[in-house]
């Protein structure tokens, strides 16, 4: 089992920062990848950003270059720095883990992001 426990969201203005942590405990040398996605009401979870053991990295188009993912890996923590923030960014964020075993993703509780224009 992974736990995954984010903090950082709130309210913010549009151009403005902020920055999500998702700390992960529990059997973390099972995990491949820890990634953050967007969940609007009403529509599906969005993958945002990724990092994998190995330190690659994807983004989603809409994020690119204005979204950062590093880890700690002393800290078993993955941040997402998020800069020229848009109204069209809200929504809740969630961590995900991938997983070697069963059941293969772990997701964190949610963090709320509203940007505001």
């Amino acid at each position: 089992q992974v736990q995954l426990v984010e903090s950082g969201g709130g309210l913010v203005q549009a151009g403005g920062s902020l920055r999500l942590s998702c700390a992960a405990s529990g059997s973390i040398f099972g995990i491949n990848a820890m990634g953050w996605y967007r969940q609007v009401q009403g529509k599906q979870r969005e993958l945002v950003a990724r990092i994998t053991s190995g330190g690659s990295t994807n983004y989603a188009d809409s994020v690119k270059g204005r979204f950062t993912i590093t880890r700690d890996s002393a800290k078993n923590t993955v941040y997402l720095q998020m800069n020229s923030l848009k109204p069209e960014d809200t929504g809740v964020y969630y961590c995900n883990a991938l997983l070697k075993f069963a059941p293969f993703n772990s997701w964190g509780q949610g963090t709320q992001v509203t940007v505001s224009s």
